[in-house]
């Protein structure tokens, strides 16, 4: 992947996707579940793989989310020096997002893992993901960061709906995922077509949070 210990090579219509790691033993199979996700391939291959969890599937897309985003230029100052991915509120992750994202790299910075509790804490992070413990409390998030450039993730029900970017979604046994492409402007942030083609739906719906 981005990381000096891993390589990851995408062909440009991200059909294939090869990664060359042996620190992380799991990430070839995030890598291809990924791309089966995404274009229903590899699946015979992914049948003779130890199961996924949920969240080490979520966690290789919070990566893969980032190679696909173009961040506004002229980013605060507290973004400039690392590629901070961030959870607000209770973790659903444990150690995954640690292992997937240790050593890797995005938009040429290191990535960094923040757990947060206060929404006003999440301006200087690349990618949140909005735990579901804090639904109660979006549209006070979503406020806290509008204009920030951050990728709001999450797999709270109605997300997208809501106002939040990029929400999770079950889709029998898989993992999707829909997208806000006006909450995305509003951050000033721009998605990669090839991620708009494999969203299960794309939407444009102003922020309410409610």
């Amino acid at each position: 992947m981005g990381g000096t210990n891993a390589t990851f090579d995408c062909r440009p219509n991200l059909q294939c996707c090869v990664c060359r790691s042996s620190r992380f033993r799991f990430l070839p199979f995030l890598v291809m579940l990924i791309a089966t996700v995404f274009f229903g391939s590899t699946v015979s291959l992914l049948a003779q793989q130890p199961k996924l969890s949920e969240y080490q599937v979520k966690a290789a897309y919070l990566y893969n989310f980032g190679r696909f985003v173009k961040w506004p230029a002229g980013l605060p100052a507290g973004k400039g020096d690392s590629f901070a991915v961030c959870v607000l509120g209770k973790d659903p992750f444990g150690a995954n997002l640690d292992a997937t994202l240790a050593g890797e790299a995005l938009d040429g910075k290191p990535v960094v893992i923040r757990r947060l509790t206060k929404p006003q804490d999440a301006a200087d992070c690349r990618i949140l993901f909005v735990s579901s413990t804090e639904e109660h409390h979006l549209k006070e998030i979503l406020a806290a960061i509008d204009q920030e450039g951050v990728l709001t993730v999450s797999d709270m029900p109605g997300f997208s709906r809501k106002g939040g970017i990029i929400q999770f979604v079950a889709e029998g046994d898989r993992v999707r995922f829909e997208i806000n492409l006006s909450s995305a402007e509003s951050a000033r942030l721009v998605l990669s077509s090839e991620l708009l083609k494999v969203a299960a739906a794309v939407r444009r719906s102003t922020r309410s949070g409610d």
